[in-house]
């Protein structure tokens, strides 16, 4: 089943979610705001922190290192790790965020996501993003892969807004 919304074009299974979109910039900014520029595009409602507490989200640009967030008081939260970190092409990471909101300390019963980055005949980057393995998250796992489908959606377009401002220096 395909599912097309604005410029972010998805497709679902039962336990994994593939979604695409065309950035009108180069792979390495495309590489550079998703990694680097969390804190600008990611849904803020979407932490532990919430989104009058949050002061950073951040992803340590290795493999091996944590997706984190920082809240109040600079307390952090760590709750994914970098499987690969291969720029501007490829990034794979883990996400040990359950479907009740809390953390999976253990990676075998984590999702994960590998987000490619395509350099485009337009000039542009072809954005893919699979969120992969909702299996690991037991019983709520399709439900999980339902709710996140809409989550990557306004994730990814708040994601291509930024990395577009990001282009134009605004």
């Amino acid at each position: 089943m395909g599912q097309e919304m604005a410029e972010v074009h998805q497709d679902v299974e039962r336990y994994a979610l593939r979604s695409t979109l065309l950035a009108p910039v180069t792979a390495e900014l495309a590489f550079a705001v998703f990694t680097g520029a969390l804190t600008e595009w990611w849904v803020r409602e979407y932490t532990w922190s919430g989104p009058a507490a949050l002061a950073e989200l951040g992803m340590e640009p290795r493999a091996g290192g944590m997706l984190y967030e920082i809240g109040p008081y600079g307390f952090r939260s760590d709750w994914g790790r970098v499987l690969t970190w291969d720029p501007p092409k490829r990034l794979v990471f883990t996400w040990q965020i359950g479907p009740d909101r809390v953390p999976v300390p253990d990676p075998a019963r984590a999702s994960e996501v590998e987000v490619l980055f395509l350099t485009d005949d337009s000039g542009g980057t072809r954005v893919e993003v699979e969120h992969r393995h909702f299996d690991r998250h037991g019983e709520a796992a399709e439900g999980y892969r339902q709710a996140l489908t809409a989550g990557w959606h306004e994730l990814l377009s708040r994601f291509l807004a930024t990395v577009t401002r990001h282009a134009t220096g605004n």
